[in-house]
């Protein structure tokens, strides 16, 4: 369950990045009010999951899934550079999550 919840937390944290994006230094209200909902559920969810993962793994991991995420958010829907070395980068991180998963 722990792992699962840490998965979440981390979608989560690619919701609250763009949100962050999108609220223009937190001058329009919609996006600032999904920033902070996502923002504490994902911390809460991280919370929960250090329970039962060493941080160090937890931490990594979480921060993963909301880099990736936020980076294919960003080259799918914003318009940002979706380049081979940006991508190979991004299967790096991956890698590495699923790395510290396996080996947890």
């Amino acid at each position: 369950m722990a792992w699962l919840v840490l998965v979440i937390s981390g979608l989560l944290e690619t919701a609250w990045a763009i949100a962050l994006d999108r609220s223009a230094g937190f001058s329009r209200l919609i996006p600032s009010v999904v920033f902070v909902v996502t923002l504490l559920l994902s911390m809460a969810g991280l919370s929960y999951a250090l329970r039962d993962i060493p941080v160090g793994t937890g931490y990594a991991v979480w921060v993963g899934i909301g880099a990736v995420g936020t980076a294919l958010v960003g080259m799918l829907t914003l318009g940002e550079s979706a380049s081979l070395p940006r991508i190979l980068c991004l299967l790096l991180v991956v890698a590495g999550v699923i790395g510290l998963k396996i080996f947890h």
